[in-house]
Order: C-alpha cells, then structure tokens, then sequence
C-alpha cells in the first residue's frame, strides 16, 4: 500500500545511541559511557576545533523541516537522519519512503534496486520534484525536454507537473532509469554522457520535437562538489561532466536549460570553477543566470540549497528567479511569509517501524491531514499546492495556513 516504506536494520549499539538522543538533538546528548570508537572520533575532532559535527547522530526535530536528505540516510552517524518521534518509540533512521516524501516524491512513485544502497543513492541525489516544478512554471509556455544526468527523474516528474513532455532521459545508473521508466514516460535509457553516441541518440531523439520548445535539464553527479564529501579537487573526473553537458548542448540548441547542482560548486577552487562552467555554457550560445534556491522557501520539507543555472540563446529574455512562498524558520528575514511544511506534517500519517521492518504492506495510519500529506498520497494536485489553493482544514492554525495538523487529529495519528 506504500512502496518503499521500509528502514534499515539497527545494531544494539546502534538502539542504545538512538534512545539516547531526543528530537533535535545530536551526538553531543550521547552520554560518554556508550562504548562507541565513532562517537569518540567526533567528539575529539569537534574539541580540536574541526567542526561540530552538529548533525552526526541527529534527530529530526518534529516541528521544523528536514536538513538536506543526502545518500546516507539510514546511518544514523552521517546525518540528521533519526526519526523525529523518540515519543512514540521510533528509535530508527528514515524509511526510504519517508526520505522520498522530505524530497516531495509522492507515495505512488516507486523505486526500484536490487540493494537498499541502490535506492538511497537514486533519493538521496534526486532534485525535489516539487521545487523542479516551480523552475519549470517560470520557463513559459511547456515544451519537450531532454533529461541529463536525469537519476530516478526529479526533474523530469516536475517538469511533467508543469506540462512539458518528456523526450528521452539518460543516466549510467541502471536501476535509476528503471525507476524512471516505471514512473514516468518511458524514455530512459542507460548511457554514459562522456560518449559520443550517447549524444548523437539523444540529438536524433530531439529531432521529433513537431516545432515544440524543447529544454535541456541535468545536472552531472555532484560528488566532485559537494562539501559533504571527503574531500574536493577540480581534479576530480566527474568535475569535467560539465563540458559533456555543454559539448551537448551546443549540438541540440534547445530553447532553454536548467543545469542543477550543489551549493558546493560556488565555492570549489575558489569561485574559480564555476566561472569555467559558465563560460563553457556561454561558449555554447547561451546567456545564463544563476539562481541560489533552498527547497524549504518553495514548500519542500527540507533545508536543500541548489544551484540552478538557466540559460537561454544569446539575446532572449532570462526567465525570473521564482519567489520563495514559504519560511523554514521563524525569525529569519522571511519570517512574514507561512512556515514550510515540518517533518512531523509531513510524515505522520505514514505507519510506525521498527528497525529493519518492511512498513510497504501497512495502512496508513490516519487520512492525510496536512496540505503536504494530500499533495503525496495525490488527493491535492502539486501545481495547486504551489499555487496556494488550500483545503478549509488548512486554516486552523494561525502560526501557518501551509502546515494544518488540525486540532484532534494528532490523537488519531499518534494513538
């Protein structure tokens, strides 16, 4: 009844530490007894002044969004990846379908993988489909797109919310073009973007375009970049991916593209590397703009900054960056606009697990009763979600007409 809802086994260490951390704590709440060679390793590199580390071992706090849901989310050593009702005995990591639901995938999109490892990387790396959604509401009128680096199709679903039409999709994960294929059009294929051939299918795909605008969307893995990683070199092989991204779009000349990617491409080498990959996709015909979006202004439940750069041909009109609807925190310079949607609106309509339990077959425990909930389990469409247009229950709480756990119905969710 709910695909994909299922978490990863715990060890006894890893159930001791669990119990020992509450709703947005961290590592730092672990007493010392708990006999543990990873926790000691935190604790001396956060006295040597090598950061603190302030998400290891963390809990999801149940009124606030999630931090960015990355690759390893079922450890709970990597990240803020404990569920948020240490309450109600939930002493686990997120469910792959409740890390899917934080990245705004809807409950009837169904992963596929032959290992849990498979299908972390297809979430983890996916752009949250519903803020894919409003960069395609500011491109005009839909058209076709071609999808790049496309994953298990983030993009390309929030594309489709907005009307465009997927063409063709490549990516060189097997199992994300499976997933793809299953969900969404089926046009994925598997295929590595440094070969030739790979760009000459998807330039004759993108001839059958019938004189509709066509997009060119992706963004390559974002390893090299990201400073959640080990470390970050310009040297990097999967750094030169850009070039293949420029190299096709130069030969296909869409109407416009959207090159995604993490905040850590600002920084590498200085700023001097996202200058290169500017002036590669300037190279290629375009004017571009580069926007800095965090998901949680865009109603996604979950602090996710991205890098988007837009271009069009040289002369056109840039689109507008999309104006942020939704807060992820009280007192910031946006406290005027309604709170984002928190993790525990987001998920507790979802059935309780246990460590290593398979929650696919389970009911959901109550009817949806936040907007988010609606938009994922498709009672509410997403392009009404993001328009504003918001069911009478909505209104219930003062602190936010987006967040609507009415009153009462949490004793229906938590009993």
């Amino acid at each position: 009844m709910i695909p994909n809802h299922v978490c990863a086994s715990f060890s006894e260490l890893d159930l001791q530490i669990a119990k020992a951390v509450p709703p947005g704590g961290n590592w730092r709440d672990i007493p010392t007894s708990v006999p543990s060679d990873r926790l000691a390793q935190i604790r001396e590199s956060a006295a040597k002044g090598q950061g603190s580390r302030s998400t290891y071992y963390g809990r999801l706090h149940p009124e606030r969004p999630a931090y960015t849901i990355n690759t390893y989310y079922t450890r709970p050593g990597n990240g803020c990846f404990l569920h948020y009702d240490a309450v109600g005995g939930q002493h686990r990591t997120l469910s792959h379908r409740e890390a899917a639901r934080l990245q705004s995938f809807p409950d009837h999109f169904v992963f596929h993988g032959t290992s849990q490892r498979a299908i972390c990387q297809q979430i983890g790396n996916a752009v949250p489909p519903l803020l894919a959604l409003q960069i395609a509401q500011t491109l005009g009128e839909p058209g076709v797109m071609i999808d790049v680096f496309s994953g298990a199709g983030g993009l390309s679903l929030g594309f489709e919310w907005a009307g465009w039409q997927s063409l063709a999709a490549a990516d060189n994960d097997r199992h994300a073009v499976a997933t793809y294929n299953s969900n969404l059009a089926p046009v994925a294929f598997v295929g590595d973007m440094t070969k030739e051939e790979v760009h000459d299918r998807l330039v004759d795909t993108a001839k059958n375009r019938a004189g509709r605008r066509l997009a060119l969307v992706g963004g390559p893995p974002c390893q090299g970049f990201s400073t959640g990683g080990k470390s970050r070199s310009v040297d990097d092989e999967r750094n030169g991916l850009h070039d293949r991204y420029a190299a096709l779009l130069a030969r296909l000349r869409p109407d416009v593209f959207i090159f995604e990617n993490v905040l850590g491409l600002l920084s590498l080498d200085g700023g001097r590397f996202v200058t290169r990959v500017l002036d590669g996709l300037k190279g290629a015909g375009y004017d571009v703009t580069l926007w800095r979006l965090n998901a949680a202004r865009f109603g996604v439940p979950q602090r996710r900054e991205r890098v988007i750069i837009v271009g069009v041909p040289h002369g056109l009109a840039a689109p507008v960056q999309p104006s942020s609807w939704t807060t992820p925190a009280e007192g910031d310079e946006l406290f005027s606009l309604p709170l984002v949607c928190s993790v525990r609106e987001a998920l507790a309509d979802l059935p309780k697990l246990t460590p290593g339990q398979d929650g696919s077959n389970l009911p959901y425990r109550s009817k949806a009763v936040s907007t988010f909930q609606k938009v994922m389990r498709g009672d509410l469409a997403p392009v009404a979600y993001v328009a504003g247009e918001l069911g009478i229950n909505d209104q219930a709480r003062q602190r936010s007409p987006l967040r609507c756990i009415p009153e009462g119905a949490e004793a229906s969710i938590t009993g």
